[in-house]
């Protein structure tokens, strides 16, 4: 796959708005069901994040060598941005309806594969090959909840970048809400308006059917919907007003209900873990990377409650890359429990 390299300019900045900065703690775990009028209910049983306290420095990546390590990101790395396609490919970036960190590279610069490893190939215009162009947020760059609110700092060991995608103003885009709008956005960019995801009682919630004006009302305890507006344009605003309507009613049971059972062996960038619960989690497989000996090198990235910024994933300070053994029956994650093999799921 080619890449183009150019340095941003001034509509880089017309596509992205300031983030506000507060401090908080972080809540473990993704929500079951989620309302516009009230927030997630927050789990009982696990207790919070504790508060900063400072971090010793980064130790150095055991999975590159030490000039890389010592280069940090590599060289162009800041120049990597062909914003018209940039634009065409990501189309939120120029949606200012709700604003968004400034995109500075794409994942894949700034995660060049472990040494021994090779970055697997991928179906041109597919899930994986948006994910590994993913754009990111400048190094430094803290996870923000909805409310603008600090979660992980930024020098965090566990976190690796923050994409450059909003997380909207309300607590919605969770968990698997994440995976299901990185999803959303690449089946739009695409040109497909075919976008349909589940509810948690099963009820199917088309794009179509919010196009036409119908709107989801909950009634009786029972989910529906329900001719409420006008019919709207398929455009982007759209298409973000609609997935806050799924955010409100999906969760990990739905996302894993919906999406296709995944063998270790099949696994590629854009599969995903979930474990559905009262929280559950799920992370996505943004890339992959086949090393020797049947070793897997995966970056893994996740949405959280309350809504954050989406984050890639570190294992260990200093390393961005989970290296997954063949003899592994779980691959392991900072903030959840392992997730089983079992646990695999694709969207298609």
């Amino acid at each position: 796959m080619r890449h183009h390299h150019h340095r941003p300019t001034a509509r880089a900045l017309a596509v992205a708005a300031p983030l506000a900065l507060a401090l908080t703690l972080a809540q473990p775990g993704c929500s079951v069901e989620k309302t516009h009028a009230a927030p997630a209910p927050q789990p009982a049983d696990l207790p919070p994040e504790p508060a900063h306290t400072p971090e010793p420095a980064p130790a150095p990546d055991p999975t590159q060598s030490a000039a890389q390590a010592a280069a940090g990101p590599p060289k162009g790395a800041e120049q990597a941005l062909d914003l018209d396609r940039l634009i065409k490919n990501y189309p939120w970036l120029s949606d200012s309806s709700r604003p968004h960190p400034l995109p500075a590279h794409h994942l894949h610069h700034r995660f060049p594969e472990p040494p021994g490893y090779q970055r697997v190939e991928l179906e041109e215009g597919g899930f994986g090959a948006f994910l590994r162009e993913l754009p990111l947020a400048a190094p430094g760059t803290p996870v923000l909840s909805y409310r603008g609110a600090t979660i992980l700092h930024k020098d965090h060991p566990n976190l690796a970048a923050v994409a450059a995608i909003d997380v909207g103003d309300a607590d919605l885009q969770q968990c698997a809400d994440s995976i299901i709008r990185l999803h959303a956005e690449w089946a739009f960019a695409r040109g497909r308006r075919d976008h349909s995801y589940r509810g948690a009682s099963g009820l199917e919630l088309p794009f179509s059917r919010y196009l036409k004006g119908e709107r989801l009302v909950y009634r009786d305890k029972q989910l529906s919907w329900q001719s409420r507006g006008k019919p709207r344009r398929a455009d982007h605003i759209t298409l973000r007003d609609y997935l806050d309507s799924v955010f409100a009613w999906a969760n990990t049971g739905s996302l894993a209900g919906q999406a296709q059972k995944i063998p270790r062996e099949q696994l590629r960038p854009g599969d995903f873990f979930v474990v559905p619960g009262g929280p559950g989690h799920a992370v996505l497989i943004l890339d992959v990377a086949a090393g020797p000996e049947g070793r897997l090198a995966l970056l893994l990235g996740q949405g959280f409650m309350p809504a954050q910024n989406f984050q890639v994933l570190r294992p260990a300070p200093g390393q961005a890359w989970f290296i997954v053994e063949p003899a592994d029956q779980a691959v392991a994650t900072p903030f959840w429990a392992p997730f089983p093999w079992g646990s695999l799921r694709r969207l298609s």
